[in-house]
C-alpha cells in the first residue's frame, strides 16, 4: 500500500502495546511511511485524534488497540468533514475479532507487514440512529389514600445527527448489559470468557421487549421481516459474537446486506442452557 501520512492511534492498555511499538514504528518507516504517534489517554479519547487526523487530511489512520479501538477510530474517521482517509489495524486488543474475520496476523509486527504489502478494500458499514428514547420516571414515593402513583414514561428525542457507525455487530436488549458490565481486568486475564461470564450474571435477570424489524428501504419503513417479544437482537456485519459464538454465521463483511440474529427467552432451565452454550462458545437453540 502507497501511503505518504499514516496516523498510528495507540490503545496503551497498561504499556503492553507501548512495549511493541518501536518494532511497529520500524517496519512503517522502512515502508517509507511517515508515520505520527497519537495515544489514547482517557475514554472516548481515541474517536477524537482519529477525528482529528481524518480532517488533517492523513492518508491512513491506524488503530492500535482491540475492537473497541477499532469501533473508535472508525466511528472518529467516518464523522470527519470533507475527508476520506483510509482506516486501519494492528491487534492489540483481547479477542481481536476483526481481525479473525479478515485473516490479519495477531501479532503486531506481522500484522504491521500485512499493512504495508496490503491494498485497501471496501467493506460494508453499519449505523445506528436513536430516533427517541422512553424511560420511566422514577416513582416520588407519593402516596394517596394508600395507593402507589402510578409511573410516568417520559419520551426523549435524540438528535438526528447522533448516528453511531459499526464494522463488527450491534445490539439490543441484554447485549448492551452483557458488554457494559464485562470487567475490563476480568477481560484482560481470562480474554472472551469474560464476555460469557457477564452474560451468565445478566441473563436471569433480563426480561423481553417488543420488536419489529424491517428491511431498509430509503429511509422509509419497509418491509417487515419478524415481529416478536425478544431477550436480545444482534445485527451482524461479521459472524462472530465477541469471539465466543457465530450469532450471524452467513455474515460478510463485503456481501452488501447486514445479518441479524434474534433470541428469545424461555423458561428457567432454557435460560441456564443459553447460559451455558455461550460459556462453552457453542450457539444457543433459541436463536433466530
Amino acid at each position: 500500500m502507497r501511503c505518504k501520512k499514516a496516523c498510528l492511534v495507540i490503545n496503551p492498555r497498561s504499556g503492553q502495546n507501548i512495549v511493541k511499538l518501536p518494532d511497529v514504528m520500524a517496519v512503517l518507516s522502512a515502508a517509507g511511511w511517515d508515520t505520527d504517534i497519537a495515544i489514547k489517554e482517557y475514554g472516548g479519547h481515541t474517536m477524537e485524534l482519529a477525528n482529528e487526523a481524518a480532517e488533517k487530511g492523513y492518508d491512513l489512520v491506524i488503530g492500535y488497540g482491540g475492537d473497541g479501538t477499532l469501533s473508535q477510530v472508525v466511528n472518529g474517521v467516518m464523522n470527519a468533514k470533507g475527508q476520506h482517509s483510509i482506516v486501519g489495524l494492528i491487534p492489540g486488543g483481547t479477542a481481536n475479532v476483526w481481525a479473525s474475520e479478515i485473516g490479519l496476523p495477531t501479532d503486531p509486527i506481522k500484522a504491521a507487514l500485512a499493512l504495508i504489502n496490503s491494498e485497501p478494500r471496501k467493506v460494508d458499514i453499519g449505523h445506528v440512529e436513536v430516533e427517541s428514547l422512553t424511560f420511566p420516571e422514577a416513582n416520588q414515593g407519593n402516596r394517596q389514600q394508600g395507593t402507589a402513583k402510578k409511573s410516568q414514561k417520559k419520551k426523549v428525542k435524540s438528535s438526528a445527527k447522533a448516528k453511531h457507525h459499526f464494522l463488527l455487530m450491534s445490539g439490543l436488549g441484554l447485549d448492551a448489559a452483557v458488554m457494559g458490565h464485562v470487567s475490563k481486568p476480568l477481560k484482560y486475564r481470562i480474554g472472551p470468557l469474560a464476555v460469557g461470564l457477564s452474560a451468565a450474571k445478566e441473563l436471569p435477570t433480563h426480561h423481553q421487549f417488543p420488536v419489529e424489524i424491517r428491511a431498509a428501504d430509503g429511509g422509509r419503513k419497509g418491509e417487515l421481516l419478524w415481529q416478536g417479544e425478544a431477550l436480545q437482537v444482534v445485527i451482524g456485519n461479521t459472524r462472530r459474537y465477541a469471539d465466543i459464538v457465530q450469532m450471524t454465521p452467513n455474515a460478510y463483511i463485503d456481501d452488501g446486506i447486514l445479518d441479524v440474529c434474534v433470541i428469545t427467552a424461555g423458561d428457567p432451565l432454557s435460560t441456564m442452557q443459553q447460559v451455558t452454550s455461550l460459556l462453552l462458545r457453542r450457539k444457543p437453540d433459541n436463536m433466530t
